[in-house]
């Protein structure tokens, strides 16, 4: 098994936190034993997650902290240090997404949605994948999306962000092997979650555009990645349509597949 056999002073450092496939991960980790330090934005929704947890019988931390903000970034492992823990999972999962063409964006979203689903990846995997390395155990747990498998009109960015988060994640497995250490890529398709919401997307059109066996609920999707963490499994996609159709988006061509997909992305409305 690729998971670390829970500390009393290990935890997992879980990003974005505070709704959807963050706290399913959270009670994922906690159900089986791992204390956990939560972080986001909104502490207030992270302190009720942590008072639940502790139900588990486990450690459960708060950290408010804007991972757009590099500062406060790095101030992550010394906050951690001084809560006396040890990072044995980290789990990038703090993610969010513009949308619309590129020609109608705002400069301001497109870097903060590139500082938290780029930046802050590649961030905290350097600060911290170092001491797992050195300890000869840990795991990494990167969220990225089916939006990785090929290129998103309506949502450039998202779509270049999360494949970025795949590919590092695979490279950063291969270095990793033989060090006890391994990192993982959860590839979700479509979730109901707040992600959505914030995204700008209309859910009931939204759901109409895809099949309903492709969406998976934020406790699957916790699942499938936990369980992936566990294997040192590199790749994991919820869904026997969603891998389907990430196989299928990797080999078409993309002069006929874009077309397709601009066509039916509701940022190209926009």
């Amino acid at each position: 098994m690729s998971l670390p056999t829970p500390t009393p002073n290990g935890t997992a450092l879980v990003t974005g936190a505070s709704a959807g496939i963050g706290v399913e991960i959270a009670r994922e980790l906690a159900r089986r034993g791992h204390g956990v330090t939560l972080l986001a934005r909104r502490a207030d929704k992270l302190a009720e997650l942590a008072e639940e947890l502790r139900g588990h019988g486990v450690r459960a931390e708060v950290l408010g902290v804007d991972l757009a903000d590099r500062s406060a970034r790095a101030a992550v492992p010394e906050q951690i240090a001084s809560l006396g823990l040890t990072v044995e999972i980290l789990v990038n999962n703090a993610g969010l997404s513009t949308l619309g063409t590129v020609a109608s964006s705002d400069p301001e979203a497109e870097l903060q949605m590139i500082e938290v689903d780029v930046a802050a990846v590649a961030d905290l995997c350097s600060r911290f994948v170092p001491g797992m390395v050195e300890r000869g155990r840990g795991a990494v747990l990167n969220v990225a999306s089916t939006a990785s498998f090929q290129p998103l009109p309506g949502q450039a960015g998202y779509g270049a962000c999360k494949a970025f988060v795949r590919s590092y994640t695979q490279a950063l497995d291969t270095e990793l092997r033989g060090t006890g250490v391994t990192a993982s890529a959860l590839c979700p398709g479509p979730v109901e979650t707040e992600f959505g919401d914030v995204a700008g997307f209309d859910l009931a059109e939204t759901k109409a555009a895809m099949p309903s066996a492709m969406w998976e609920s934020p406790a699957d999707v916790a699942r499938v990645g936990v369980e992936a963490m566990a294997k040192g499994q590199q790749v994991a996609i919820p869904g026997t349509l969603n891998r389907v159709t990430a196989m299928v988006s990797q080999i078409a061509p993309k002069r006929l597949l874009l077309p397709i997909l601009a066509k039916q992305h509701p940022g190209m409305k926009a």
